[in-house]
């Protein structure tokens, strides 16, 4: 699978009922847990007073990332994307061949 980059902002449309917002929240959880043991989501990290977040995606490629992973999120229609598709650094500690 490759890696990508993505940022994630959600913004929640005006009028949306708590409930709504809470049932999609929760189930967001669920799924992310769900992609996690898939090995579709590596990573994920919120930037320390931000309200978006960051990760690390795997996928056979760009279109499989959209329409197979993301795109299964509970929170997806709020949400605004940035996807970086990723390769490996001949320098990466991760590597482990030597190579530095």
């Amino acid at each position: 699978m490759r890696e990508f980059l993505v940022e994630i902002t959600t913004t929640v449309p005006e009028g949306t009922g708590q409930d709504e917002v809470d049932r999609r929240r929760a189930a967001e959880a669920v799924r992310a847990k769900e992609l996690a043991a898939t090995g579709h989501l590596a990573r994920l990290w919120r930037p320390v007073g931000e309200l978006h977040s960051i990760g690390v995606w795997r996928a056979a490629g760009e279109e499989e990332l959209h329409e197979k992973v993301l795109g299964t999120l509970p929170l997806r229609p709020w949400m605004t994307l940035t996807v970086t598709p990723l390769e490996s650094h001949p320098n990466d500690p991760a590597r482990g061949d030597g190579v530095r």
